[in-house]
């Protein structure tokens, strides 16, 4: 396949992007020097070679230990672990400033096509509940996208959980509705997402 080809095929896999902008992204390629495009390859090598993910909360990170400098953070709030979707909703979540809680990224929400649960990481998620279970966890945050995947997958998840909270002590609450219906966490701004953290239910 030829070069330009090829590339913008891989671009079009990007999430939200099409045969436009993927061949606009080539042709920026295309006319920028030799070193930004080593920079670029030279980045996306390094993904793969320095970036890994964090056993406890399974967000991808680059620190040198296996576990992420979050989850090393002792001064983080062991009472409550906030369930995102994606490393993206994470870092919205983190950015806010009102959370200091602990995480766990789930690595999607459910597909209504075919409401599965299929990649989502379930059986860790299960762990790790069991494991802050053991010390001093008091509730956890289901911070999911305001859509109609997002409540299907906080639905599923909350009747996972409930059961072993009953046991265990702990409540299952969902962010409120400071984020208007429709709305992806990743873009929400920091006043919304404290408004979502305040009247979480």
């Amino acid at each position: 396949m030829d070069p330009i080809e090829r590339l913008t095929s891989l671009f079009e896999r990007f999430p939200g992007i099409g045969q436009r902008q993927a061949a606009r992204f080539v042709q920026y390629l295309l006319r920028s020097s030799p070193a930004i495009r080593r920079e670029l390859a030279d980045a996306v090598v390094a993904l793969g070679s320095s970036v890994h993910q964090c056993p406890s909360c399974m967000r991808f990170h680059a620190g040198a230990r296996p576990s992420c400098s979050l989850c090393e953070n002792s001064q983080r709030d062991d009472t409550l672990l906030a369930v995102v979707a994606s490393d993206a909703d994470f870092l919205a979540l983190e950015r806010s400033g009102t959370y200091r809680g602990r995480y766990f990224v789930l690595g999607g929400t459910i597909s209504l096509a075919s409401e599965k649960m299929n990649g989502l990481r379930m059986r860790e998620l299960t762990a790790r509940v069991q494991d802050m279970a053991q010390s001093d966890l008091k509730e956890i945050i289901l911070a999911f996208p305001a859509n109609p995947e997002g409540d299907t997958t906080a639905m599923r998840v909350r009747e996972e959980l409930e059961p072993l909270g009953i046991v265990e002590g702990f409540s299952v609450t969902q962010l409120g509705r400071g984020l208007s219906t429709g709305s992806e966490l990743e873009y929400a701004d920091p006043e919304t997402l404290k408004s979502a953290l305040a009247s979480r239910r």
